[in-house]
């Protein structure tokens, strides 16, 4: 036998034998648990998949009683035509965009500073004045609605995106939950920072904020959707039509038109597009953001 035969020969037998994975089966309670999540899931998307069918139908087929279709049998764009048309849903959608940036960058910026400061420094009455913050939790906010109105009305603000935007940024949640995630980060970073010279300001900037992207960027989107849907502040502040939000002119201006079910849903689909687009480009970081609150 030659010595090529010989490694021919040898060659199987000094292969590794592979290991197949076995796949694990999922236990009944798991089953259970995706069976019901997507049952939920269902449920949830029902009433946005009838909003959407309906805001593609005709205003006649739309408006039936009877015969109720899931899939259009005329599709038409009437609905968000005459929307665009009318011009005033276009400066709503504005409003709240402009209203929900502002308080956006409001909060993080306070709250960062708060939540930095109860995290990182001790000073006297630190426990009374958190625990003051966190009881700000149990107080509704209808409860405030006349103080901050005859505030804003005294600062001549009615009416003004400051108006509609200053109350919102106050947000003791957000001050607990950015405080907690600042608790986990190590204070190792920090010190090598300071060693190199770093202030707190520098210290926030160039290490709290880099390691806290997840955390911030949930803090943002929940801060943002919240002003987005908020109704109740913009009807009492925003008495000129030309200065109302979006939910606020869906309530209050376009019940003036009678009640037209297709438009109404193209308004809604429309309203809601751009809440939906900010979820799905941030999902990653709302869930690494949620998940790392409760870390220690």
């Amino acid at each position: 036998m030659t010595a090529v035969q010989e490694k021919q020969t040898a060659a199987p037998s000094a292969r590794p034998e592979v290991r197949r994975r076995r796949l694990k089966k999922p236990s009944v309670g798991a089953v259970i648990v995706y069976v019901a999540a997507a049952a939920l899931a269902v449920l949830w998307l029902l009433p946005l998949l009838w909003a959407l069918s309906t805001s593609f139908k005709v205003e006649t087929e739309a408006s039936l009683g009877q015969d109720i279709h899931w899939i259009p049998q005329d599709w038409s764009l009437e609905g968000y035509k005459t929307l665009f048309e009318r011009g005033d849903h276009l400066t709503w959608m504005i409003n709240s965009t402009i209203v929900s940036t502002i308080v956006t960058v409001l909060t993080l910026v306070l709250c960062v500073s708060a939540a930095y400061g109860f995290s990182r420094f001790e000073f006297p009455g630190k426990k009374i004045i958190f625990g003051a913050i966190i009881a700000g939790l149990m107080v509704p906010g209808q409860a405030l609605i006349i103080p901050l109105f005859d505030l804003v009305n005294d600062l001549h603000l009615a009416g003004t995106y400051w108006g509609l935007a200053l109350p919102q940024v106050v947000a003791p949640v957000m001050v607990f939950i950015l405080k907690r995630f600042f608790d986990a980060i190590p204070r190792d970073y920090e010190e090598a920072a300071k060693l190199d010279g770093a202030g707190h300001l520098r210290v926030l900037w160039n290490v709290i904020l880099p390691l806290s992207g997840p955390i911030m960027a949930a803090v943002g989107i929940f801060t943002f959707i919240g002003s987005w849907n908020n109704f109740l502040w913009p009807l009492l502040v925003a008495t000129d039509p030309s200065m109302m939000t979006l939910p606020v002119g869906l309530g209050v201006v376009s019940g003036g038109y009678g009640l037209f079910y297709a438009q109404n849903m193209a308004a809604a689909i429309l309203g809601a597009l751009p809440l939906l687009i900010v979820f799905l480009i941030f999902q990653k970081q709302i869930v690494k953001g949620v998940a790392g609150v409760g870390l220690k």
